[in-house]
């Protein structure tokens, strides 16, 4: 990665965490108003501006916006060129048999599945326990 990806992503991600910052005091002193405002009589709390608690500002959302646009160019700009998909090319090898069928996979096709439980394995181990045990 080249350096304007990288400083593109190091750009957003520190706008990012400036607008996440911003936003969580902007929610934090909202509750704290309110919280005050309904501790005070009504008398002095002026009746034209309501105290509640209010949507994020609009600078807050345009600079997690404009974070978040930095991040995906950079991403994008930092990314590897991508290949086509040349299905084609990889069946003629595998038909001229130059190439693997699975390319990796062929532990797939032997019946040697690491991962997997084998079921009927283990039914077969088991009754052939149960005869056994039977017969002794």
């Amino acid at each position: 990665m080249s350096f304007v990806p990288r400083s593109l992503l190091a750009i957003g991600g520190l706008l990012l965490i400036h607008a996440c910052y911003s936003a969580h005091e902007h929610a934090s002193l909202s509750t704290s108003l309110s919280t005050a405002s309904s501790l005070l009589p009504a008398s002095i709390t002026p009746s034209s501006q309501p105290i509640s608690s209010s949507s994020l500002p609009l600078d807050i959302s345009l600079e997690t916006l404009a974070s978040v646009l930095l991040i995906c160019v950079g991403l994008v700009l930092g990314a590897e060129e991508l290949r086509p998909i040349s299905w084609r090319v990889w069946a003629g090898r595998v038909q001229r048999g130059k190439g693997q069928l699975g390319e990796g996979y062929e532990w797939l096709e032997d019946g040697k599945r690491k991962g997997f439980l084998d079921i009927r394995g283990q039914r077969e181990e088991f009754a052939n326990w149960v005869r056994g045990k039977d017969e002794s």
